[in-house]
């Protein structure tokens, strides 16, 4: 398994609890000391206890030495980062590529060369003609294996896949791949044999297709807090016809992460490289970059128009729970835009401040959300982590300055944080305030009337976009 990053290190420790003999290939000396002293250089629900259980098992093992490990292996994975490249958003194929010429150097009989980073379609025929090139007569075949791993729950879907996609023509190379998946056969999980090309891009149109499905309903939860309609409502509705379903129908501050954002600007740059522009995702990208800065004004619009001057405490910092993946997530902009406003962030996550740390200036960091929260003129709730759930709304209520929440992940009820005495703003639903009569201090927020209907037509370049 050349590259024991996310990918490479889920992967690997997964296919040695199947019983296969793995060995990570890490370049990077502090991650591989890392490893080598028995801790993970990321945050995975259960990683750390599969790791450990298949090296005590001598099933998998850590080392930087490529050549020595190819040599013998019947299947070698390339499981290495493929970041947009800074300046045109191509996917970097540079890692891909050197990973190649690597392992044609080491090559002793036939081998399979499997592809499971994510890559633009066309890239197996150019690992292919790279070992060709470097080893002429080498018995290889190059399969695309694209990963389908959330982050949070990469395990579960490793050993129990919705599907397995396996990009060959190669009869040699299918029955290799059948045998390092043949553990999961009793789940029935649906293996797709396709070409290599399709194999690629499925992943590519995968991600862009949930990212669609995320940005249509931040979509709608705007259009909702305009006509006075419930977005859990109607995304509940939405999601009930089978052909549309219920995942990635929750609005929140736009999607993040490690793939979906670096996946869907490749797939519109490669799209363009071959004369077919994908005019939808290119849209989707547009979109979920506005509804970061739309967040930042949300607060802004709940703390009286301004922030200059406040203390804003931040629940979460990751892109989503259960990991410590900071990459593109919704709260740095949104920090970021807030500092620009003249806030004072203060900030915690469970498990995503150390990465924050190299990402943002000017933070202060707490260690729980109680100590977030003392102080603050405004608490927002970016990460649906579910330390954040069950918060003890009266003690946070004195804590802050001024009791005012606003929910990005909609996790609250507005009647509960209402009968606490919060001014409460969530995303897609009406906002309120307590009743003038209530012991709450008095709300900086003033809560907008539902507008007359115009026949003028709308602006594209409203406030709220």
């Amino acid at each position: 398994m050349i590259g024991a990053g996310y990918v490479g290190l889920v992967s690997g420790a997964c296919f040695a609890d199947f019983g296969h003999t793995v060995c990570c290939i890490e370049k990077h000396p502090d991650r591989l000391a890392i490893l080598r002293r028995g801790e993970l250089p990321i945050f995975e629900p259960g990683l750390a206890d599969l790791v450990a259980a298949n090296v005590r098992a001598g099933r998998l093992s850590f080392t930087s030495d490529l050549a020595q490990s190819v040599q013998g292996a019947e299947a070698v994975f390339i499981a290495v980062g493929t970041p947009s490249r800074r300046g045109d958003g191509f996917a970097d194929l540079s890692y891909v590529y050197q990973a190649a010429r690597e392992i044609a150097a080491a090559i002793e009989g036939y081998l399979v060369v499997i592809t499971k980073s994510t890559v633009p379609v066309g890239t197996g025929d150019e690992v292919e003609r790279i070992i060709a090139e470097t080893r002429p007569g080498a018995e290889f075949a190059v399969v695309s294996n694209p990963e389908f791993l959330r982050e949070g729950a990469a395990i579960a879907d490793f050993k129990r896949p919705d599907r397995i996609i396996v990009g060959t023509d190669d009869v040699r190379a299918l029955a290799v791949m059948e045998e390092l998946y043949r553990p999961l056969y009793l789940n029935r999980s649906p293996i797709l044999i396709t070409s290599r090309r399709s194999a690629e891009l499925t992943k590519y149109a995968a991600n862009a297709f949930l990212a669609t499905k995320i940005t249509f309903i931040n979509e709608m939860a705007d259009l909702c807090e305009r006509v006075g309609a419930d977005v859990q409502d109607v995304a509940r509705g939405m999601g009930l016809d089978n052909r549309i379903g219920a995942k990635f129908l929750h609005a929140g501050p736009g999607f993040g992460g490690s793939c979906i954002p670096k996946d869907t600007l490749a797939l519109i740059k490669t799209a363009q490289e071959w004369g077919a522009p994908t005019r939808i995702v290119e849209t989707v990208v547009a979109v979920n970059e506005q509804r970061k800065r739309a967040m930042a004004r949300k607060v802004i619009g709940a703390c009286g128009g301004s922030v200059r001057g406040k203390t804003i405490a931040v629940f979460g910092l990751t892109f989503k729970p259960n990991t410590d993946d900071v990459r593109d997530a919704p709260a740095l902009a949104i920090i970021t835009a807030l500092q620009d406003g003249g806030a004072r962030v203060r900030a915690y996550d469970p498990q995503g401040t150390q990465q924050a740390r190299s990402c943002l200036e000017n933070v202060v960091y707490t260690g729980g959300p109680y100590a977030c929260a003392e102080g603050a003129d405004a608490l927002v709730i970016v990460t649906e982590w579910d330390a954040f759930r069950a918060l003890d709304l009266k003690r946070v209520r004195r804590l802050m300055k001024a009791p005012v929440l606003v929910d990005l992940r909609n996790i609250y009820e507005p009647k509960d944080l209402l009968a606490a005495g919060f001014v409460y703003v969530s995303v897609g639903r009406p906002s309120a305030a307590p009743d003038a009569g209530s012991d709450a201090r008095s709300p900086p927020l003033q809560l907008a009337r539902r507008p007359r209907r115009s026949t003028q037509p709308l602006r594209a370049d409203s406030a709220e976009d």
